[in-house]
């Protein structure tokens, strides 16, 4: 498939909405774990992502110390901060450093953005979500006035609960974060997708294009990733490969794939075929 007609196709389709804020990409790209910051951003640059992912704890960290870092390089009038409070314990904990986010968009310019992701992981081992956690703090932070998005088990009860408290978005794991294990529970991720109203964006596990693909062939809004890329042996050109994965399992998911028979269907009519 040529990009001409990749981009002609994607001037047709519609962008990814949340919370009224309209994104061209449907791929966001986490910050960490690159090599370098210039490793990073020239990834960042290849995926065309309009959304990146911050650990504000990190980052906050950094500049404490002083140190510059990527937040410094990349430019927040074509991309949109997504502040997250990964590493985030207890609800207290995921509210505070929300709060801090959003200071951290301010500063960058962008003061309109109240978007969060919201993370509260009790599982240091496996890096699970707390759901009852999770549930609460999103209901304070969507009564204060933040875009929440919150990652998630596949769990289709939890995900209808956190859209029915006003979460402008759904992120559920393919599987645990930084794994690669790709996307481990489709029955509850298809559920999920099915029954929601607000978009969902499929995070963590991802380990390949073709998964990233197979996530928006199900029908997701979106696809976030980091590991997969900053960990991959070329990052820059992984995350190319991620931006034409999520694109063409976008394509695809629109098209409509044939449905799955039980026997062959030849290809080929059987009327008007030469007789011997």
């Amino acid at each position: 498939m040529s990009l001409n007609l990749i981009s002609s196709y994607l001037h047709l389709t519609k962008p990814l909405i949340i919370d009224k804020k309209s994104f061209s990409s449907r791929l966001m790209l986490g910050t960490g774990k690159y090599r370098s910051t210039k490793s990073a951003s020239i990834s960042i640059r290849n995926s065309s992502a309009s959304i990146v992912t911050v650990a504000i704890r990190r980052a906050y960290n950094n500049k404490l110390k002083g140190k510059s870092s990527l937040l410094d390089g990349l430019d927040w009038k074509k991309l949109w901060l997504l502040p997250n409070t990964a590493g985030c314990e207890t609800v207290e904990e995921a509210i505070r450093i929300a709060i801090l986010g959003r200071e951290m968009t301010r500063r960058l310019g962008q003061v309109d953005n109240n978007f969060v992701k919201l993370e509260v992981i009790a599982d240091s081992e496996y890096l699970f979500p707390d759901p009852y956690g999770t549930l609460k703090a999103a209901e304070y932070l969507v009564s204060n006035n933040f875009t929440v998005l919150p990652y998630i088990n596949p769990d289709p009860v939890l995900a209808k609960q956190l859209e029915e408290v006003g979460c402008s978005a759904i992120m559920p794991l393919g599987s645990p974060i930084g794994s690669g294990q790709g996307l481990q529970n489709l029955l509850n991720l298809q559920i999920i997708i099915n029954d929601a109203k607000v978009p969902i964006i499929i995070d963590a596990g991802i380990g390949t294009a073709s998964e990233a693909s197979q996530a928006m062939e199900m029908g997701a809004s979106g696809v976030l990733l980091n590991t997969a890329v900053a960990k991959a042996t070329n990052p820059e050109y992984m995350a190319e490969a991620m931006k034409l994965g999520v694109i063409s399992g976008r394509i695809a998911y629109l098209s409509g794939r044939i449905s799955k028979e039980d026997r062959a269907i030849a290809s080929s009519p059987s009327e008007g075929i030469l007789i011997k």
